[in-house]
């Protein structure tokens, strides 16, 4: 049995470009969980406890976008193209429906989706991610960049101060979580380039300047989920999405930001598995 740790990396050709991809779980039956990657992150940066977690009840899988780690091509620099890419790959692999975890720009790339082709997805993880034109995401690279400097300054993974809370909770959380991503040791992803997050920072700055969609359309159900202290994407996003999307429930988790499903895994796991199987 693999686990995220160690499960290999594959590869599938989509639209020109080879796909990075890892799948893990349950393969007979059932809607495959396909997770939408966050702002500058690769195949590495899933938490081993979601992947593991999810993954003991359904089939998952997680793929690179195209420029991005060990995928071919050249970086996309609009969450539309990203869209595109991503109905490519799950096309590939064969899945008739889907469905979608997407995480901060990678919940973006879902809404994207499911607008897109709605009898392509069954229902949708949005974890801390907002709306097009929500507050304060066009000003998302500002506060990246701040981060990185300060984990530059202070000899620390910038993600400790984008994705958690200086409070005492929030650090532990923050160490932990990183530590994790460390379990994998061998056959790792190729970090993402500095000319493909660039060109991810443009895609979500212009989702950020974007009119809002009409997400009253979408009758998928959805479950919505973030820290209660959201820097990157302010957590006033989660509940628009919340109050928008007709058929969605709402998790915000207390002294957590950006990285809250990753701070609270133990109790987000079983939810995330009650809402898929529900």
């Amino acid at each position: 049995m693999h686990r995220w740790a160690d499960v290999p990396t594959k590869s599938i050709s989509a639209g020109g470009v080879d796909f990075a991809y890892r799948e893990l779980g349950a393969h007979h039956g059932g809607t495959p969980v396909v997770f939408l990657v966050h702002l500058a992150a690769v195949l590495d940066n899933w938490d081993p406890r979601i992947m593991d977690g999810i993954a003991a009840k359904h089939h998952v899988v997680a793929f690179d976008n195209r420029g991005v780690g060990a995928s071919s091509g050249s970086p996309s620099d609009s969450v539309e193209q990203m869209a595109s890419d991503a109905i490519a790959f799950i096309e590939a692999m064969g899945f008739a429906q889907v469905d979608l975890f997407g995480l901060s720009m990678g919940g973006m790339i879902a809404q994207e989706i499911v607008l897109k082709v709605p009898q392509l997805v069954r229902k949708m993880i949005l974890a801390a991610t907002g709306p097009a034109g929500g507050e304060g995401i066009s000003t998302m690279a500002r506060v990246a960049h701040c981060d990185l400097l300060r984990g530059l300054l202070t000899g620390q993974d910038p993600k400790q101060f984008l994705f958690f809370t200086r409070t005492p909770g929030g650090i532990e959380a923050g160490k932990a979580f990183l530590a994790r991503l460390k379990e994998r040791s061998e056959n790792r992803d190729k970090e993402i380039t500095i000319s493909a997050y660039l060109a991810q920072l443009r895609a979500v700055k212009a989702w950020g300047r974007k009119q809002p969609a009409d997400l009253s359309v979408v009758r998928q159900p959805a479950l919505i989920v973030n820290g209660d202290d959201d820097r990157m994407v302010p957590t006033a996003n989660s509940h628009e999405l919340a109050w928008r999307l007709p058929n969605s429930t709402l998790i915000i988790y207390p002294d957590a930001g950006h990285g809250g499903v990753f701070q609270f895994h133990a109790d987000f796991v079983p939810k995330a598995i009650e809402f898929l199987d529900r």
